[in-house]
């Protein structure tokens, strides 16, 4: 991967990540189908674009992270939040994980890229069916909803499926307000992040440390910029329209091709 080719896969990953439609499957098929990765070097490539797009949020929501860091008792909404969902993601998330290595060790570019598109349609069937939003906060949250979002946030580790996509349509389908669910969805991200960077570190430390320094500073660049509008889009449209169809591109791509 040249310089150029890791600002591209940066820009993808920054700017499609805060939409429902998997910027972890977008840069994977980016990498697969015009870079010619394998799935497994293109797998730990994704995964490691999502610590630029970490150090974005981290930098957006800062105001929410010191009152984490100044609350850590589980009294406090937010860290009790971030605390339960981040275990029950790991619970889906490392067998998941180990399941896909396993996997794409055996399958080709093709074979993945409609395996992609799949998970992309699932995505939008599962947004479409969560249902209208409702007016509770954080504060308003159980342990209960806190451990299923955090399932939910776990099946994300599959390329497809979106993680912002599966965290607030399972946040809405308890009721939660919109603007929260977002939020929660945002915060959520970053200890998920870093969780999948230190477990599929082995393969990340391979990428080459000039490679990774431009993926991560133009997945934070394009990811900090779009991240207001996004929002601010994410609020008024049924983005799960857009999964769907991204979907059926993908699948329609593959067999025609």
């Amino acid at each position: 991967m040249n310089g150029l080719e890791a600002i591209i896969a940066g820009a993808i990953q920054g700017t499609i990540e805060w939409l429902p439609i998997s910027s972890e499957a977008q840069a994977m098929l980016y990498m697969l189908n015009y870079l010619d990765m394998d799935p497994q070097t293109a797998l730990s490539y994704a995964f490691y674009l999502h610590f630029g797009t970490m150090i974005a949020v981290i930098i957006r929501f800062r105001e929410e992270f010191m009152g984490i860091a100044q609350n850590l008792r589980l009294d406090y909404p937010l860290t009790r939040i971030l605390l339960i969902a981040s275990l029950a993601t790991g619970a889906t998330a490392l067998p998941l994980y180990a399941l896909l290595k396993s996997v794409s060790t055996e399958q080709d570019a093709t074979i993945f890229t409609v395996f992609i598109g799949a998970m992309l349609i699932l995505t939008g069937v599962i947004m479409k069916v969560t249902g209208t939003p409702g007016e509770k906060g954080m504060d308003q949250m159980s342990d209960r909803e806190m451990v299923l979002t955090g399932l939910a946030q776990g099946c994300a580790v599959i390329p497809g499926i979106s993680r912002s996509g599966i965290t607030v349509a399972t946040l809405l389908a308890q009721k939660m307000n919109q603007e929260t669910a977002l939020v929660i969805s945002f915060l959520m991200s970053v200890p998920a992040a870093l969780g999948i960077f230190l477990i599929d570190f082995e393969a990340i430390r391979l990428i080459p440390l000039q490679t990774a320094i431009i993926l991560t500073a133009s997945s934070l660049f394009f990811g900090y910029i779009s991240m207001n509008v996004l929002l601010m889009v994410a609020k008024r449209t049924p983005f799960w329209i857009f999964c769907v169809i991204l979907g059926v591109i993908t699948v329609s791509f593959v067999l025609i091709l």
